[in-house]
C-alpha cells in the first residue's frame, strides 16, 4: 500500500494555524469571559431581563437576547420581529454582540459576519 502523499499546501500548515481560530480583530479584542461583559445603565438600574428596546416601545415577545460587548446594551436577536440587536449595531457601529441566553457564551461580529 502506498503512503498518502501530502500536498505542498498541507506541509506548509503549522499546528498553530489549525489550533487557533480564525478570529477577526473585533472578536480578538472583545472579552471572551462573559463575567467581563459591560452592563448597560438600564440593566444596572432596572435589572432588565429582556430586550431594552422592546421595553422602551412597550412590547414584549419571547426572543433570544444579545448583549453588546461595547456598551452592554441588551437587545433581541434577528429571529425576533424587531431585530433590535442588528439595529443597535447599525445605529452605534458597535461590532460585537454575545448571546445573553443562559448557558451560551458565543460572540458574533457584525462587521465580518463571524462567530467566535
Amino acid at each position: 500500500m502506498k503512503p498518502i502523499r501530502r500536498s505542498v499546501m498541507h506541509r506548509l500548515i503549522k499546528p498553530a494555524d489549525v489550533m487557533e481560530p480564525d478570529l477577526c480583530p473585533e472578536l480578538t479584542q472583545a472579552p471572551t469571559d462573559p463575567a467581563q461583559d459591560p452592563v448597560s445603565e438600564a440593566a444596572r438600574d432596572e435589572g432588565v431581563a429582556g430586550c431594552e428596546d422592546c421595553a422602551d416601545e412597550g412590547v414584549h415577545h419571547p426572543a433570544a437576547l444579545r448583549r453588546c460587548l461595547t456598551c452592554g446594551h441588551v437587545a433581541c436577536c434577528d429571529s425576533s420581529p424587531r431585530r433590535h440587536a442588528t439595529r443597535h449595531f447599525e445605529a452605534s457601529g458597535h461590532p460585537v454582540m454575545r448571546s445573553a441566553e443562559p448557558g451560551e457564551s458565543w460572540r458574533w461580529c457584525y462587521l465580518h459576519a463571524r462567530m467566535g
